[in-house]
């Protein structure tokens, strides 16, 4: 009998291992198939089969699991969006390729395309900032100047907050154009920048798993003009009026692009005028957000999420009611990180879930204002939110490291080769 297999379309740096780790507990045989498998270190660790594949062909992974299922019975097909979000469109459409569970491409691709996103949410009445689409120089300052500063400037296709900007001024907006459009960033596709209107107040993160509010976070962002979230609170301090108007106004986002199928994350702001969706994402949030479920509720959504990929029945029953957070670690500096030290100390204060290091001795930190800039988090969970609290400062004020900034040289090159921090 053929051993059945998970086929993850590339990798997660926060979430990847644990996605291998459930589907060996169900007896799945998981096969990575990534561009660049050296790139996601838990691989070799584990001594997980990985194949080296273009994953934005196709005709080529479909092949690849052609080969496959000659060995393996391929009970279910998954993706990790990273920094390229049609990593998952590609992968709805292997699911419909072998007849196995998945979300709808087509749901899939609208949502990713943040631009005919918008369009679709503000036509079915959801509350959302003012946007406009621009494809140069003159459209985006005159979309700031439509709209009103401050804006955000950002490209209408990505994730991780890459490229994302809050442009308080003409001169800031005209920095952020030449930084998108002037060869610094990576396109993927025919450059199309996304102006938006700045939505001001508290800023949630709602996690869902099919048409289920499973948990609503509060998420802190810490200063412009980048947004690199730095904290992350389960559950949310909300009023009932509150928190069934986050609910409410997430399930119309479902509605509206046809989602349903599997995982989402939604962010808004709760401004003066209301609950305001910043933007839908077709997945899991990423780490430590679904470690942070299972802390505070006992649902953990990667292991409901194979099951569902793999056609098995799920639970997103609560198990318990815990105060659970984490702080995200960014440096302040650019430079070579000389050490870093007291996460093991960290760990082993009562309370702690988790430390994540991302990084190693002699490494390169250059920050680009994205989610790439984290160095680590650390995990907590109690019955209370000042418990949690305490945990969380006792543990973070036990981890030093320090960094040697970057000459005026090393600073240029870092840039030219747009070197991102693994």
């Amino acid at each position: 009998m053929a051993r059945r297999a998970l086929i993850l379309v590339e990798g997660h740096r926060g979430n990847g291992l644990q996605y291998i780790q459930e589907a060996q507990r169900l007896g799945l045989d998981p096969i990575t198939l990534a561009a660049n498998p050296a790139q996601y270190d838990y691989l070799a660790a584990e001594s997980i089969e990985a194949i080296r594949i273009d994953t934005g062909d196709l005709d080529a992974l479909i092949r690849e699991c052609h080969r496959l299922s000659a060995t393996y019975d391929i009970a279910g097909i998954t993706g990790f969006a990273g920094d390229d979000e049609f990593v998952s469109v590609t992968a709805s459409k292997l699911c419909r390729q072998f007849d196995l569970p998945g979300p709808s491409p087509a749901s899939i691709e609208r949502c990713c395309d943040k631009f005919v996103q918008h369009q679709l949410l503000a036509e079915a009445g959801v509350p959302m900032p003012a946007y406009r689409l621009a494809t140069d120089a003159a459209e985006v300052e005159s979309s700031a100047a439509e709209i009103g500063l401050p804006v955000i400037v950002k490209p209408a296709v990505g994730s991780g907050s890459i490229g994302v900007r809050l442009c308080r001024n003409a001169d800031e907006v005209a920095e952020q154009t030449s930084y998108l459009l002037g060869g610094k960033h990576i396109w993927r596709s025919f450059p199309r920048i996304l102006v938006e209107e700045f939505a001001q107040g508290p800023h949630y993160s709602v996690d869902i798993m099919g048409n289920e509010v499973v948990a609503i976070a509060d998420a802190d962002f810490g200063l412009p003009p980048h947004f690199v979230c730095r904290k992350y609170t389960y559950p949310a301090v909300l009023t009932d009026y509150e928190d069934k108007r986050l609910v409410d106004v997430s399930l119309s986002c479902l509605r509206a692009l046809n989602l349903g199928w599997g995982p989402a994350n939604i962010d808004l702001r709760w401004t003066k005028l209301g609950p305001v969706v910043i933007e839908v994402n077709p997945r899991l949030g990423g780490a430590p957000a679904p470690q942070l479920v299972q802390l505070a509720y006992g649902v953990d959504l990667i292991a409901e999420h194979v099951k569902l990929v793999i056609g098995e029945a799920w639970d997103l029953r609560r198990k318990h009611s815990h105060i659970a957070a984490a702080r995200i670690m960014i440096p302040d500096r650019d430079g070579t990180l000389d050490w870093i030290e007291g996460g093991n100390r960290a760990a082993a204060v009562p309370g702690v879930a988790e430390v994540k290091l991302y990084v190693e001795p002699k490494g390169l930190i250059v920050r680009k204002g994205d989610y790439m800039d984290r160095i680590g988090f650390v995990t907590a969970a109690s019955p209370s939110l000042a418990r949690t609290e305490a945990i969380l400062q006792r543990a973070v004020d036990l981890i030093d490291w320090s960094i040697t900034p970057l000459t005026t040289g090393e600073r240029e090159q870092s840039a030219e080769r747009h070197l991102p921090l693994r």
